[in-house]
């Protein structure tokens, strides 16, 4: 019987420490519905670090692909869970499926889903990071500089209460004026761009100007706007580095903290964009606006 009593008792702690042990380790939480239009689900997925007893600041990552087309799986920025974030990928409408602001409808929803259930999680719900790359760079820019815009803020999801605000930005070589954007572009960026925004704006920026502005993060730049890091390559044939200058000349003019990293001899992504170096450097740009 005693013989029987200990073996049940040390099946007991060896099950108890397996499940703290697995408790300890990071998560991936996959195709969490954090909205839905109509009948479609819109999802997100979830990567937790290791539970620590301090929230930890969550990055929402934001794909690219000229706003048609990308998935949430792309996610190059999951180093920085090592460096002690939370990071939340998320799916949005594409523009074949619907144009502009229906994608930034879609992320805003999706950051008051988050907030709501930040204490489900474990991060911090007062230290939300929006991050995007390429078309997901212009949206991340555009939701951060847009807080509490009433016309892009939209009405999708249950959580209409909780706020939908960001208190950083990272862009990586994204968008921020629809207006000058096909100015500035080179042959090879001419043939994705124009496509791309006749899908989003449904025309041409000068055929919509108003939306074009709408859609632009340099026009909705205000004083109140959080830290922003812009990433970029000065030889990107894609998406021209005068868009991340003139986002940079208006949070200057307004005093607003910005800090520009040019990548020499970079193009439209790559490795060196997510490489040690320049993760740290987003972490340590995040640490000193965040504390």
């Amino acid at each position: 019987m005693k013989t029987h009593r200990a073996a049940l008792c040390l099946g007991l702690l060896a099950s108890l420490w397996f499940s703290s042990a697995e408790a300890a380790e990071p998560r991936t939480l996959r195709d969490i519905e954090y909205a839905r239009v109509t009948d479609k689900p819109l999802l997100l997925d979830l990567y937790l670090p290791a539970p620590t007893n301090t929230a930890l600041p969550l990055l929402i990552y934001v794909h690219g692909g000229a706003w048609r087309s990308g998935t949430k799986n792309d996610v190059p920025i999951l180093p920085l869970l090592e460096n002690g974030y939370a990071i939340a990928s998320v799916e949005y409408r594409l523009t074949p499926e619907a144009p502009f602001p229906a994608n930034i409808h879609d992320l805003k929803a999706s950051i008051r889903y988050l907030r709501a259930k930040a204490g489900e999680h474990g991060y911090d719900p007062k230290r939300f990071i929006i991050v995007g790359s390429s078309a997901g760079g212009h949206l991340a820019a555009l939701v951060g500089v847009s807080n509490g815009h009433k016309e892009l803020e939209g009405k999708v999801g249950k959580f209409l209460d909780q706020s939908s605000d960001v208190q950083a930005i990272v862009s990586f070589y994204g968008a921020a004026n629809l207006q000058t954007i096909l100015k500035q572009s080179t042959s090879r960026g001419l043939e994705v761009r124009v496509p791309a925004l006749q899908l989003l704006l449904g025309g041409q920026p000068d055929e919509k100007p108003d939306l074009a502005k709408l859609a632009s993060p340099v026009a909705q730049v205000d004083k109140n706007d959080p830290p922003l890091l812009l990433i970029h390559g000065d030889k990107d044939p894609q998406m021209p580095i005068e868009q991340s200058y003139e986002l940079q000349a208006a949070y200057e003019k307004l005093k607003l903290p910005v800090q520009f990293e040019i990548i020499h001899g970079g193009l439209h992504g790559g490795k060196e964009f997510y490489d040690k170096q320049r993760m740290d450097l987003v972490d340590q740009f995040l640490k000193k606006h965040l504390r």
